[in-house]
């Protein structure tokens, strides 16, 4: 942004504009909000994602629970059918096999569940996670993907909240610039008949 450019427009001398001094104005507040607000709009929604985020881990962490798994065998039906293409890069990676598991009130439940491909041959164990009722659940969040996914939301907010800034300083500039326009054509409008005659006696 080029709005410090603007700041010689506080020089007095007798050529400045009143818009000369509205603009650097503009271009003052312009700065002091991109040095201020738009920072505190970052940390703001970063702390606040931060804190709904971190709590919404907590709560999958105390809900859901890792146990051990074996595969009994590969799941047959519409998992096994034909596949889309985006389906079949999944299925290189996934596989679906039914799986036994001890649930955390130690009864032994048997399912169908998603597995990496390298785990899905028969007597395979892998780590599953289930819910308080021995349910397959997906892993709960990490308090580091937290973190993470706060910092993407404040760096957003406080890119969208500086170019808010820039956008009105530039709606503002093109404003006073029409209006500088202006103001030349009908001062011009007013002294084109008599340009080059002054002083002549006509």
């Amino acid at each position: 942004m080029r709005a410090a450019t603007g700041l010689w427009r506080w020089r007095h001398n007798p050529l400045r504009r009143t818009t000369d001094l509205v603009e650097a104005w503009i271009a003052l507040v312009a700065v002091l909000l991109l040095c201020t607000a738009v920072p505190l709009t970052g940390w703001a929604a970063g702390t606040s994602a931060y804190g709904s985020l971190s709590s919404a881990a907590r709560a999958q962490q105390a809900q859901r629970l890792p146990t051990t798994a074996r595969v009994v065998r590969l799941a047959h039906g519409p998992a096994s059918g034909p596949r889309s293409v985006e389906a079949s890069g999944e299925e290189r990676l996934r596989r679906s096999v039914v799986a036994r598991w001890t649930a955390p009130d130690g009864s032994v439940r048997t399912g169908t569940v998603v597995t990496a491909r390298q785990h899905s041959a028969l007597g395979t164990a892998f780590r599953l996670w289930t819910d308080r009722g021995g349910r397959p659940a997906a892993p709960p969040m990490q308090l580091g993907t937290a973190r993470a996914h706060a910092v993407v939301a404040g760096l957003t907010a406080a890119l969208l909240a500086g170019s808010l800034v820039e956008l009105v300083r530039r709606l503002a500039v093109r404003r006073l610039v029409l209006r500088r326009y202006a103001r030349l054509d009908r001062a011009w409008a007013a002294a084109g008949p008599d340009w080059g005659r002054t002083g002549t006696g006509s």
